[in-house]
């Protein structure tokens, strides 16, 4: 069984936000695998299907980013899915607009959502961040919050699409492999 989250804030206020960039993935990949529905399950809404002969959980947290760690925890030992299992996927206002960076381990990075996964879990899952370019007045809590605008949701879609596709080559072919194709993009 794999465990796929989007991190982001719940509710309508939040919509659209560069912080919920990671649920906007998980939306692409549910609507691209034919997933079904989301329900609500331990904190979170879950959809799933199945690839090959394994299990995929997607999930959205719906404690808000700063405590994501406690639904992707309860997701892992509910399942006793094993961390090496997880893959989450997040905004990243260091990275430029539309970037994607795939790593097997690190750091939070400031990244609040990362944060309290970290808290939980240490720093050895599969992350994919996703550009969403840096403040322009370094107020960094109105930025992630705020909407993209016309010109860069062109740009993020783009993006949203292209995280989908590495999330499917991660399930696929490994993290080595994910890295090699989507981390060398050119323009990313």
């Amino acid at each position: 069984m794999r465990l796929i989250v989007g991190l982001g804030n719940p509710g309508r206020d939040y919509e659209g936000t560069r912080h919920n960039i990671g649920f906007e993935v998980v939306d692409k990949l549910c609507f691209m695998s034919k997933a079904g529905n989301y329900v609500s399950r331990m904190e979170g809404l879950v959809a799933e299907y199945g690839i090959g002969e394994s299990k995929v959980l997607l999930v959205k947290p719906q404690t808000f980013m700063n405590l994501s760690g406690r639904c992707v925890s309860n997701f892992l030992q509910f399942y006793k899915i094993p961390v090496n299992s997880l893959f989450v996927i997040c905004d990243d206002k260091d990275l430029p607009l539309g970037k994607l960076r795939i790593r097997g381990s690190g750091t939070h990075g400031g990244n609040n959502g990362l944060r309290s996964i970290q808290d939980h879990l240490g720093v050895n899952y599969s992350r994919l961040r996703i550009g969403i370019g840096e403040p322009k007045n370094g107020d960094a809590s109105s930025h992630v919050l705020g909407r993209f605008t016309v010109s860069e949701k062109v740009v993020i879609e783009d993006s949203v699409e292209c995280a989908a596709l590495a999330v499917e080559a991660w399930l696929k072919d490994g993290l080595e492999a994910c890295m090699n194709k989507f981390n060398v993009l050119p323009g990313r």
